[in-house]
């Protein structure tokens, strides 16, 4: 008999099975192996306004994608400062919802290896639900990861500039930021008053050689961390896949999407959870076998993931 496609029941069974030890060919323990893909909608819980969706009255009249460039900040790092400033603050001013918690516990539940979260959320809300970094993938990397632009650049007669650090969670980064993060130019400015400029010299530098931070994202134009992505790949494509989780993204964006049929074709079952993942659109792409729970995956994850994280203690 075929299972529907949202019954907890059948997958708290698979889960179960899955997770239970089991044995290679030749005899020895072989772990669940379990993948996830993040999107926007697992923070959309949290309260945290999508990148389009930034409350700061500016960035209403700002197209953020063009912002989001390296031409962009070459051109006047200040202004790009302000708009990653007021993120920062933002996403500091939520909390990291049940959906980043259960995933967390998933992590520290299953043995050390057989889990790999990929996130292509930069808020820094998976850190902070305390989700452990070896299983954890930063895909466009995060607001609190900061990096010396001498990274990405030959200086004359001199080596690249390896400053590098990562869940810098300070607010403001800098005092010339301070009312910028808080959105308190930007909506005098969005008003008619003219928007101060900051000089470079008041901007966020690298202790080491002195040159620019910049936000340790990756821009529109820039290519994903290529050691990142081998490290992924190798994950994937070392053994059996055996349960693929895509949570609150349409999978629309590559290459991040391209893992989910990398995940089935190395054996995965795929479990959707997003607010559509029962629309007729949704349901339409279903595989057989696979399952789609339409809702919030804060409130679904917690249930969903009930067998290997249990019922309270997380939360």
């Amino acid at each position: 008999m075929t299972m529907p496609h949202n019954d907890v029941a059948a997958f708290h069974d698979l889960l179960r099975r899955i997770t239970t030890a089991s044995t290679t060919a030749n005899g020895t323990p072989r772990p669940a192996r379990i993948l996830a893909l993040c999107g926007a909608g697992l923070s959309a819980a949290s309260g945290l306004a999508t990148f389009r969706g930034s409350t700061a009255s500016l960035w209403h009249t700002r197209d953020p994608i063009k912002l989001a460039t390296p031409e962009a900040f070459t051109a006047d790092p200040g202004l790009v400062w302000r708009f990653y400033a007021y993120r920062r603050h933002t996403a500091l001013n939520v909390q990291p919802n049940a959906g980043h918690r259960a995933l967390a516990a998933l992590a520290k539940g299953l043995p050390e290896g057989s889990f790999l979260c990929l996130t292509q959320n930069v808020d820094g809300l998976s850190p902070r639900a305390n989700h452990p970094p070896e299983s954890l993938r930063k895909l466009h990397g995060s607001l609190f990861d900061l990096r010396c632009v001498n990274v990405d650049r030959k200086t004359r007669g001199r080596p690249r500039c390896d400053y590098v650090v990562q869940d810098d969670f300070s607010d403001p980064l800098c005092p010339a930021l301070s009312t910028a993060a808080t959105g308190v130019d930007e909506t005098a400015a969005a008003s008619g008053a003219e928007l101060p400029h900051i000089p470079v010299n008041e901007l966020p530098k690298c202790p080491k050689c002195h040159g620019l931070l910049r936000p340790g994202v990756v821009w529109f134009g820039e290519a994903l961390d290529p050691m990142l992505m081998v490290g992924i790949g190798k994950w994937v494509a070392a053994d059996t896949i055996d349960l693929m989780l895509v949570i609150g993204t349409s999978a629309e964006v590559y290459p991040a999407a391209g893992y989910i049929e990398e995940a089935r074709d190395a054996g995965a079952v795929v479990a959707t959870i997003n607010l559509d993942a029962e629309s007729p659109a949704g349901l339409e792409a279903l595989k057989p076998g696979d399952f789609a729970f339409g809702g919030s995956a804060a409130d679904l994850l917690p249930e969903l993931l009930e067998p290997v994280i249990g019922m309270a203690n997380w939360k």
